[in-house]
């Protein structure tokens, strides 16, 4: 990669030496690329460099296996919606699991689009119910993307439709429907309806149990080992949640 200008989600901001910081950031096609920004830590930059921003980003390196040196541009700025302790969470929350789960420059624009519409809903109704649907979609589309995906084609244990599903099992994230669960509903995780039907509207112990699901997956198949302390800050999201709507 000689150079490359492209729009961007800043997802990580890590301070490096004295006065720079190496920034991850989600682009459209490329996917998650990291580079130096110099001077990163400046009083002017750091407005700038704060995940969840977007910016129009200027990438440039002499070698494949160099860290870019990368100059950004604001485009748009989360910064208003951090006043707001629930929305700064979800923010925090779904940049970082994007900065640790996504592998470099493997490009994904479907889930781009998707941080941006997660993004997109916090700043616009910053109450929960307005993003925490599109929350839990994008840690399902994140998992499929990933190679973890649900599968609710379909029961795994007969041959019932994806309407009858009403679990989804811990091990292979296979569907199963409340026939094929009998003897060994404890043993499953519950599937909200929202999921198994497609739609936006939920209520919140839906919402809640789409959380632990997705939860469960993230850390079995995703945030593994050096990247499981990232799941901190989701416990405590979810913690949030769950004190607004008591």
């Amino acid at each position: 990669m000689a150079g490359l200008t492209t729009p961007a989600i800043l997802c990580a901001v890590r301070a490096h030496g004295e006065h720079g910081a190496v920034v991850r950031a989600l682009t459209p096609d490329n996917g998650l690329m990291a580079g130096y920004v110099r001077g990163g830590r400046s009083r002017a930059m750091r407005p700038v460099l704060m995940p969840g921003n977007r910016v129009q980003a200027e990438f440039r390196a002499r070698t494949a296996e160099q860290l870019a040196s990368l100059t950004v541009e604001l485009v748009h700025s989360i910064a208003p919606i951090l006043a707001e302790p629930l929305p700064a969470a979800a923010i925090e929350w779904v940049c970082a699991l994007t900065a640790v789960a996504l592998p470099e420059e493997s490009g994904y624009p479907a889930l781009y689009e998707a941080l941006g519409a997660v993004l997109d809903a916090i700043e616009a109704a910053p109450a929960a119910r307005g993003w925490a649907v599109a929350l839990v979609r994008y840690e399902l589309l994140l998992l499929a993307h990933l190679g973890f995906g649900l599968d609710l084609t379909g029961c795994a244990t007969t041959d019932a439709g994806p309407e009858s599903l009403r679990y989804v099992s811990p091990r292979t994230g296979a569907g199963v429907s409340a026939e094929g669960a009998q003897g060994y509903e404890a043993k499953l995780l519950p599937l909200p309806p929202f999921l198994r039907e497609g739609g936006m509207a939920a209520d919140w112990a839906e919402i809640l149990a789409a959380l632990a699901l997705t939860r469960h997956f993230l850390e079995r198949s995703v945030l593994t080992e050096r990247r499981a302390d990232v799941l901190d800050g989701r416990d405590r999201l979810v913690d949030r949640l769950k004190r607004a709507v008591a």
